[in-house]
């Protein structure tokens, strides 16, 4: 009994991969794409057609479950992935207009993320593509940040993208859809997680207005408060490497020195906060933001003297969620404009983790017919993930000398 079980299951299994194989996928103005997106603590999900309008977007959130942690637990949001993904989902559906038998492929995220948290999506993805013989496309998550701007922007290829979050810090050359260059990554730290630790550890969530909201959007709303940005001096993190790597585990520490210098000063026990928070945080805030622009516009020098730019479409992206962050951003503006190039993000809801970048990159795939499966092996599900061919080595050998560019006026 049970060995004809598995015959059938098998059997099963193979007509239904069939069936997918034999549909050709095209793709036309009225594709529909459906995007699943969990690769760390928000469940994500997204529909749009061809032409690369959004039909509908569903992302149910954790942060403020997490923000109790002081971080991302991962079994916590590997539970509440688990309990919120039909409902990303079916609201996604909904929300459209239509039925899962009106989509043309489901794009998932495999890497790279939080493993458990990415099982939920691909374990999700594929019972949708074998039940309604659905092809899938496996989404690396970073590059899906890097090319959902050209949703909403008119970006050709090649261009630069600065990737910063609260998992990853890098600058990639762009080619095309499936081509990635990384010119720098992260070495410790991501921005995000830094911003993070700090935050807490200057104790903003005992503020009211900072308690429920992420440790970097309480950084950026304090630093506004600040009246003397001169209080605080932080060193340049890397400064005597000539490469486009990031490194802020250094600048943490030595905001942590200073808290504990001025919490002695004051007495500060307890909850208690220092007098100088708000200057504090305007203080590490330019610091990260001087170290990001000084890494990319050595990037900007290296492509310009390589010619891997073209002149007229010198372009850089800023995704991910601390590209929200709108001081980081006009950084990245100021040395763009000193550069020759324009700089772009995506709307804020979609610099953030969402199932929009995915179905987005999923209609990219479709177009130029890469990536578009049948099915795909759990062992493709990453938590670590490279992005493309690694150019750090050639950049280092380039020694390329970058003066630092001063960037407090931007406070005014």
């Amino acid at each position: 009994m049970l060995v004809l079980q598995k015959r059938i299951i098998n059997t099963i299994k193979a007509y239904v991969a069939q069936a997918i194989s034999c549909r050709t996928i095209t793709f036309t103005k009225k594709s529909v794409i459906l995007g699943i997106e969990t690769s760390c603590d928000d469940t994500g999900c997204a529909i749009i057609d061809g032409s690369g309008r959004l039909l509908s977007d569903s992302l149910y959130s954790q942060t403020a479950v997490h923000t109790r942690y002081g971080g991302v637990n991962p079994l916590v949001a590997h539970e509440l992935h688990r309990m919120n993904i039909d409902k990303a989902v079916t609201d996604s559906l909904q929300k459209a207009g239509i039925t899962i038998e009106d989509v043309d492929a489901i794009a998932v995220t495999t890497r790279p993320g939080l493993l458990l948290s990415l099982q939920i999506g691909a374990k999700y993805a594929r019972y949708l593509s074998r039940i309604h013989s659905k092809p899938l496309i496996p989404i690396h998550h970073m590059e899906a940040h890097a090319l959902v701007a050209r949703m909403y922007h008119d970006i050709q290829f090649p261009f630069l993208v600065l990737l910063i979050s609260g998992g990853h810090c890098l600058l990639s050359l762009v080619k095309d859809v499936n081509d990635f260059e990384l010119l720098g990554e992260g070495l410790d730290n991501a921005p995000g997680e830094v911003f993070d630790k700090v935050a807490r550890r200057m104790k903003l969530r005992n503020i009211p207005e900072y308690s429920k909201i992420s440790g970097g959007r309480a950084v950026e709303l304090a630093a506004k408060k600040s009246t003397n940005q001169d209080l605080f001096e932080f060193p340049l993190p890397l400064a005597r490497y000539r490469d486009c790597n990031f490194s802020f585990s250094g600048l943490k520490d030595s905001l942590e020195r200073k808290l504990l210098k001025k919490e002695e000063e004051h007495n500060a026990i307890g909850d208690e906060l220092i007098p100088e928070v708000n200057d504090l945080c305007a203080a590490f805030q330019l610091a990260v933001a001087e170290h990001i622009a000084h890494r990319t516009e050595r990037a900007m020098m290296y492509c310009e003297k390589n010619n891997l730019i073209k002149p007229d479409n010198r372009v850089i992206v800023v995704s991910g969620g601390v590209a929200c962050n709108n001081f980081i951003f006009k950084s990245i503006e100021y040395i763009g404009n000193k550069m020759g190039y324009t700089a772009y993000r995506p709307p804020p809801a979609v610099c953030t983790d969402n199932g929009v970048m995915i179905a987005w990159n999923g209609l990219e795939k479709l177009r130029i017919q890469c990536d578009v499966r049948t099915d795909f092996s759990f062992k493709e599900v990453e938590p670590e993930a490279p992005l493309g061919k690694n150019l750090i080595e050639n950049i280092k050998a380039a020694y390329i000398q970058t003066k630092v560019t001063r960037l407090k006026t931007l406070y005014k």
